[in-house]
């Protein structure tokens, strides 16, 4: 209003004095524009500017003050406000989770490191360090082959450190850790590197090891147990007749019979030390290619107590093996035979004893089923037990022995129920 009425005034007197009001009025007013649009507009856009460069800097902390819905600018501020309280409690609960993965790789038993593609050491915990001795205060950024680990680089998931040479021989000193290795692909600033976590597999083995003798010391136990203790009765009893005024009137018959059992019990043991002996020395496999069908066949005509029926499978040359797989067969087509033949198994009228052998391929495994009718498992617990048996004249190495043998041609024995309900499958897996 001030700029018109000077307008106003300047048409009616030209005057210089009133040029100057009009020019000094007109500039009044550009100011206070100015100072309402800078008010207004530019001081909240260098706000929003401070504070969208704090949370490049990773700074949570600044807000815009003042800001009201229904503007332009208003509503902004709130949104970069909402932005940053979010970002600022990302951040913490990442802190929060750093903190726990730290605290976590610290108190882990289990060496942890992790590689760049160069070979470049990123991280590393506690056990780590003192697994390969790495004294350096600050080794992250040395490379594998500074630290002496570059042929970890190189194991595979789910190997094995230190690897074995080309002649399959393990070189580290005595007494060191062999370490079971779990590697995964993780990216850091979007670049990848790879996370190395190693598991003593020595303290597996020694736990395996010591269950494995407590058996073994628990069956042997029981045998010789079970030969040494008539021995010794019957012996003391006899030197105990013998001794009597009446020696001469001991009758020969009872010591006859006193030394039949003498002597069986000490054939029994000798039987049970050779089955010891033989599955101890089980010799590395002779691979060479052999026809399934033919081992089958071979191994069925030794079974003449009862005539195994043969189901063929697909025509399969397996590379192993043939006396050792000849072997496990006849073992498991023994057991089979005895099941069906079992005390159990004839009692039971509508049974007639019944063997059957078939084999399948699938996904380049061969699979052999030995099925009988008998009884069925008794005890799953004890089946791969060594010298374990529920036979009169069993030596509990028939499953030992083939699985043994199985395992030194990279494959395994299983025994299930048969899907009939009654009987029991032996199951030998090969790889083809």
């Amino acid at each position: 209003m001030l700029a018109f009425a000077g307008l106003w005034t300047y048409t009616l007197d030209p005057s210089p004095v009133m040029v100057g009001v009009v020019v000094l009025t007109l500039g009044t007013v550009w100011g206070l524009a100015i100072s309402v649009f800078f008010n207004q507009l530019v001081r909240p856009l260098q706000t929003l500017a401070n504070v969208v460069s704090a949370l490049r800097e990773d700074d949570y902390s600044f807000r815009a003050r003042g800001a009201l819905r229904n503007d332009a600018l208003g509503d902004l501020a709130l949104e970069i406000n909402a932005l940053a309280a979010t970002l600022q409690q990302q951040r913490s609960a990442a802190l929060d989770a750093l903190t726990l993965v730290e605290r976590v790789l610290s108190s882990m038993q289990s060496p942890v490191l992790a590689f760049d593609e160069a070979g470049t050491l990123k991280l590393l915990n506690a056990a780590a360090r003192s697994a390969f001795a790495i004294t350096e205060r600050n080794p992250i950024g040395r490379t594998a082959l500074e630290l002496n680990l570059e042929s970890l680089l190189d194991i595979p998931d789910q190997g094995l450190y230190p690897p074995a040479d080309p002649s399959g021989n393990i070189n580290f000193v005595q007494g060191a850790v062999r370490w079971s290795v779990r590697r995964a692909v993780f990216r850091l600033h979007g670049l990848p590197n790879t996370l190395f976590v190693l598991s003593d597999v020595g303290a597996v083995l020694r736990e395996e090891e010591r269950t494995a003798w407590q058996r073994l010391i628990r069956v042997l136990s029981h045998e010789i147990n079970n030969s040494l203790t008539p021995i010794q009765s019957i012996a003391g009893s006899l030197r105990h007749r013998m001794m009597r005024s009446d020696a001469a009137a001991v009758d020969p018959a009872d010591l006859l019979r006193g030394l039949g059992v003498i002597e069986d019990r000490s054939a029994s043991l000798n039987r049970f030390l050779q089955a010891y002996q033989r599955l101890t020395r089980l010799p590395a496999p002779t691979l060479q290619r052999a026809d399934l069908a033919q081992l089958i066949v071979q191994v069925v005509h030794l079974e003449t107590r009862l005539k195994p029926h043969v189901e063929p499978g697909p025509a399969v040359h397996l590379l192993c093996d043939p006396d050792q797989i000849q072997q496990a067969l006849i073992n498991l087509l023994q057991n089979a035979a005895d099941a069906a033949l079992s005390q159990d198994s004839a009692a039971r009228p509508d049974a007639s004893p019944a063997v059957q052998i078939t084999w399948t391929v699938h996904q380049e495994q061969l699979s052999i089923f030995i099925e009988d009718n008998g009884p069925g498992i008794t005890n799953p617990g004890n089946l791969f037990v060594p010298f374990y048996t529920t036979k009169a004249k069993g030596t509990g190495i028939g499953l030992v022995l083939a699985q043994q043998i199985a395992t030194a041609h990279h494959g395994s024995v299983t025994l299930h129920s048969a899907r009939s309900g009654t009987g029991c499958v032996a199951q030998l897996n090969l790889p083809l």
